[in-house]
């Protein structure tokens, strides 16, 4: 009996041991090794929550021969979390640093925003408002300035949006921020800063996210344009390396401008741009680094659904 003991102790300090520092395939073996489960066990688990595994493709997964990449595969490692009773988008967030490696190593990486999406958090928390995803509203415009610290962190973002209401009766819009891996939504705040109000707030801490309600003054009827600005304090979480910007469906003008803190400029910037949370980025663009105002930036002159990011390298 104390071997037994013993055994569940040293298993259950390797898994513990592996979520804190991963990599991916490791703390899934290890928690699968915890519950004690085989893989046929898990598959039926998976297949019990709507979504379809293979054997072989968990195998993989856990040897680290491959990696999760397509949306179901995703949905099926947020599952997994469930599954096997680890913390929430615990190994969502290794899957993302396992990807940031692969970034740094040359290969096409995902942020951890995208994956964020595509495990299903933002929709859980837009519900919680009881709105359309798209809120009744088409982007016309919208330009986002995001400022890094002299830690290197993303400390704030100020987003300019210029929308266009496409049903009667719209009088808010619900604003999403993806801190990054390590953020804390609880010590994040958001500002209206022209033509809106701050409502309702919603926050999800594991994964670092924070969606908050943006009231106008008025109603808005089918046909209307209205203007608004915002920005949310952040700089919880530690060394930012890109910035990435998700959109379902196509939009008007996006323009995004990074600026960095004399005390932290990085080497080199490049954007990228992004068909899926599964797919490899591509449209690559080194972008040269301003002295004077320390910022680059990219314009998009009408959006499509898909990703578009600026990423950077410190040295």
């Amino acid at each position: 009996m104390p071997h037994a003991t013993q055994h569940a102790d040293v298993v259950t300090a390797e898994l513990d041991s592996a979520l804190r520092g991963g990599p991916f395939h490791v703390a899934l073996r290890a928690a699968i090794a915890a519950r004690g489960l085989p893989l046929q066990r898990v598959q039926h688990h998976l297949s019990r929550h709507g979504v379809k595994v293979g054997v072989t493709s968990l195998s993989y997964w856990q040897q680290g021969a491959r990696r999760p990449q397509r949306p179901e595969s995703l949905r099926a490692v947020r599952a997994l979390e469930e599954i096997l009773q680890l913390p929430e988008e615990s190994l969502i967030r290794l899957l993302a640093e396992t990807d940031d490696r692969a970034g740094d190593r040359g290969s096409a990486g995902r942020s951890y925003r995208s994956l964020v999406e595509a495990s299903g958090v933002l929709d859980k928390l837009l519900a919680e408002f009881g709105t359309p995803r798209d809120g009744g509203l088409h982007s016309l415009g919208h330009h986002e300035r995001v400022s890094i610290g002299a830690r290197r962190e993303l400390a704030e973002r100020e987003s300019h949006h210029i929308v266009r209401a496409h049903r009667d009766g719209v009088d808010r819009y619900v604003a999403v921020h993806h801190g990054d891996p390590g953020a804390d939504p609880e010590r994040m705040h958001v500002r209206a800063l022209e033509n809106c109000r701050i409502g309702r707030i919603r926050r999800h801490h594991d994964t670092g996210v924070l969606a908050a309600e943006l009231l106008f003054d008025i109603r808005l009827r089918a046909g209307d344009t209205f203007l608004f600005r915002y920005t949310v304090e952040d700089g919880t979480a530690g060394v930012c390396r890109e910035y990435v910007r998700g959109a379902d469906s196509p939009g008007g003008q996006y323009a995004l401008q990074v600026c960095f803190d004399s005390a932290a400029l990085p080497v080199r910037c490049h954007r990228f741009t992004q068909h899926s949370a599964a797919a490899p980025r591509g449209g690559r663009q080194e972008l040269p680094l301003s002295p004077r105002h320390r910022s680059v930036h990219l314009v998009e002159p009408r959006l499509r659904a898909g990703y578009v990011g600026i990423a950077w390298d410190w040295e």
